[in-house]
C-alpha cells in the first residue's frame, strides 16, 4: 500500500474508530464529540471552530474517502467515518458551550439526521466515490446545526 492509500485510510478509518465491530459511525461522532469537548474546555477553543474546521477540510476529506473506498472495492465501506467526524463537528458548531447538555443534543441529533438522512441529504449519497461519501453526512451536519442554532437563540 503507497503511502497516500495508507495516509487516506488513517484519516477516512478516524484513526481506526471505523474498524469497530457494532455502530462504527456512532463510534466515529462520538471521537469526533469527544475531541471536541476536549479542546474547549481545555484549550478554550469555541464550539464555532469545528465547524469551520470542518467545512475547510471536506476538500481533504472527500480525497480520503474515495481513496479508501476505491482501496476497498465498495462504493460506501461501514469503516469510512471520516463523514461522521466531519458532520458531527457541523452540528455542534452553533453550541455556545459544549457543556453536557449540549454535547448530547448535538450527538444525537446528528446520528438520528445522518441514520434517517432526510432529503435531499438522502439524494447526496448518490454522488460519485468521495463526494458522495460526506455530502449526506455534511448535509445532516447542515440539518443538525440549524436545530442546534435554533435552541440556541430560541433558549429551548
Amino acid at each position: 500500500m503507497t503511502a497516500g492509500r495508507a495516509t487516506a485510510r488513517v484519516l477516512a478509518t478516524w484513526f481506526g474508530c471505523g474498524y469497530f465491530p457494532w455502530g462504527p459511525g456512532t463510534v466515529g461522532s462520538a471521537a469526533a464529540l469527544a475531541i471536541a469537548i476536549a479542546a474547549t474546555r481545555t484549550g478554550n477553543v469555541p464550539p464555532w471552530w469545528f465547524g469551520v474546521f470542518a467545512i475547510a477540510t471536506v476538500p481533504v476529506c472527500i480525497w480520503a474517502c474515495g481513496m479508501e473506498a476505491d482501496t476497498s472495492g465498495r462504493k460506501d465501506p461501514g469503516h469510512i467515518v471520516l463523514d461522521e467526524v466531519i458532520g458531527q463537528w457541523i452540528t455542534l458548531a452553533p453550541a455556545a458551550t459544549l457543556d453536557t447538555r449540549s454535547a448530547l443534543i448535538a450527538f444525537a441529533l446528528f446520528r438520528v439526521l445522518d441514520i434517517t438522512k432526510p432529503q435531499p441529504a438522502r439524494r447526496f449519497e448518490a454522488l460519485p466515490s468521495g463526494i458522495g461519501i460526506m455530502a449526506d453526512d455534511v448535509m445532516a451536519g447542515i440539518y443538525g446545526a440549524l436545530v442546534m442554532a435554533l435552541i440556541r437563540f430560541t433558549s429551548i
